[in-house]
């Protein structure tokens, strides 16, 4: 099954304070580039969405790794998953995982896993104890739908309109509830 992985990180984090994604974990790695790391431990094709203006080099992102511009960044979410979605027109893959530059925990095998029951006609959302996670993955016939969206709130709507063609898959990785949105969420 062939999936790309699409990592979400032009947003504001105006909750952190300060620019998140270039946070230090324990490891030296910024934020951005721990998360960016884990998927590329699963995923062949890694791309990162950010804002105008901003290069991968910033956040220490390997010099390989293929950056998507958002230039509404500044207007919400929908519209930073809209340009990655663009983004895909050149890709081959049968879906694309939408995983978010501020969850740096997910575990390599549970990127698998939901990569494994991904097709292009199902909508593959994560679950941990009773509450939906990331990433959620989209088959290629949500694509067009994920390239018209805008505003703040991502994928909600193309999510809600095909309920009958997603497919839950319970989790014990409570990583893919852990997103940083303050310097405490580091700990």
């Amino acid at each position: 099954m062939s999936v790309v992985a699409l990592v979400l990180a032009a947003g504001s984090g105006t909750r952190f304070g300060s620019d998140k994604r270039r946070a230090t974990l324990a490891d030296g790695r910024s934020l951005l580039a721990h998360s960016v790391e884990r998927a590329r431990a699963v995923f062949e094709d890694v791309r990162v969405v950010l804002r105008a203006g901003e290069w991968g080099e910033d956040f220490g992102l390997p010099a390989d790794c293929r950056i998507v511009v958002s230039p509404d960044a500044a207007s919400g979410m929908g519209h930073s998953l809209a340009a990655g979605a663009r983004s895909l027109r050149d890709s081959p893959a049968l879906a694309v995982a939408i995983l978010l530059g501020d969850m740096p925990w997910i575990e390599s095998a549970t990127l698998r896993q939901l990569a494994t029951a991904a097709s292009a006609a199902t909508i593959v959302l994560p679950r941990h104890a009773g509450q939906q996670g990331h990433p959620v993955i989209f088959g290629r016939e949500f694509w067009p739908a994920l390239g018209q969206l805008g505003g703040d709130e991502g994928a909600r709507a193309v999510v809600q309109a095909n309920r009958g063609r997603c497919v839950v898959i319970e989790l014990e990785d409570a990583g893919v509830l852990q997103d940083v949105d303050t310097p405490q969420g580091l700990m």
